[in-house]
């Protein structure tokens, strides 16, 4: 018997065992550092301060801008159409019109009147100078200042008022205009219109291809009257045409007496023209080239010049700035169908 087939197993070699890899579990617990828990909780913990302090400060930044909002209100109101301090000597008043002449605004006599009195009842104005930039507007807001502007004329006799007109002066400015002493303009204003209207819309017949019925209950024959969704009466036409007939009637009027033997009448003056400045000089509707400061130089003698006019407060700008007064300009302007207007 060979030595092979007594060989000792023990003698042969061996095949190394494969190392054994943990299990997964087991790797994922040991990876994880003593106290990961605390760590992200400590993470967590931090970040809720964080965003609590930006909140609170946010809220502070706003707590203050309404704090400074309020107090810039409360300034403005009470600061409301006042002038600056009152210069020692002479000086030359103004107060200005600008934008559709209507019961709010600028334009509105609330806020006219008060300025030209306070203009005439200074002790150191020599005269008032009007400036107006108006497209026209309510008739009602342009008779009551150009009422005031006679009766102010008649109280202070020495102390002219003289209308300066920039861009345009028509319908309703106009009216105003016709009651000072004189009126300068620049070549290529617009000036005149003198006439009136009444604009609206009618919605009977796209009411009718949609289907819709006007369900109007009134107790009165006229009191649907202008409705823009009824129909309009051959009757109820001819009474708005003799309302504005009227009206303008009472525009030429006063055309008339302010103007005087100036005015230079043909058949195109009162029929609703707007004219430039250099043709409104032709005509008798304007006296003269000029503007504010070469009126003041000029005709006052008195070159400094003090702003009487009325502003509107700061919380009024703010809403009109952000559009919270659309609402309520869109309901005006659906309104003003049946309001006449001079423009």
């Amino acid at each position: 018997m060979s030595n092979n087939e007594f060989e000792n197993p023990e003698s042969k070699p061996q095949a190394s065992p494969e190392p054994v890899s943990p299990a997964p579990a087991r790797v994922a617990r040991d990876d994880k550092k003593p106290g990961w828990e605390r760590d992200v909780l400590e993470k967590l913990a931090l970040f809720a301060v964080k965003e609590q302090r930006a909140r609170r400060r946010w809220g502070i930044f706003f707590r203050i801008a309404i704090l400074v909002v309020i107090v810039l209100g409360v300034w403005m109101a009470f600061t409301y159409g006042k002038t600056e301090s009152e210069p020692l000597g002479t000086h030359t008043a103004l107060v200005e019109i600008k934008g559709t002449i209507e019961s709010e605004g600028q334009g509105s006599a609330g806020v006219v009147i008060p300025a030209l009195d306070k203009a005439f009842a200074a002790a150191d104005s020599v005269g008032v100078i009007l400036k107006i930039n108006s497209p026209g507007g309510s008739p009602v807001q342009a008779g009551m200042i150009n009422d005031e502007i006679t009766r102010l004329r008649k109280a202070y006799p020495k102390k002219p008022i003289y209308v300066v007109v920039e861009e345009v002066c028509a319908s309703g400015g106009y009216y105003i205009a016709a009651a000072a002493d004189k009126i300068f303009v620049n070549k290529a204003s617009l000036i005149g219109s003198v006439g009136v209207l009444m604009d609206g819309f009618g919605f009977t017949g796209l009411m009718d291809k949609l289907g819709v019925e006007r369900r109007l209950l009134t107790a009165g024959e006229n009191k649907s009257f202008l409705d823009p969704f009824s129909p309009q009466s051959a009757k109820q036409r001819e009474y708005a045409q003799s309302m504005l007939d009227e009206i303008h009637q009472q525009f030429i009027e006063v055309v008339r007496q302010g103007r005087g033997t100036r005015l230079k009448e043909n058949p195109d003056t009162f029929s609703g023209l707007v004219w430039t400045g250099s043709k409104a000089v032709e005509l008798g509707l304007a006296d003269g080239y000029g503007t504010v400061d070469s009126v003041a130089r000029d005709m006052f003698k008195a070159e400094d010049v003090v702003d009487y006019t009325q502003t509107e407060n700061l919380s009024e700008r703010v809403l009109k700035k952000f559009g919270v007064a659309f609402g309520a300009g869109f309901a005006k302007t659906m309104m003003s169908s049946s309001v006449p207007q001079l423009r």
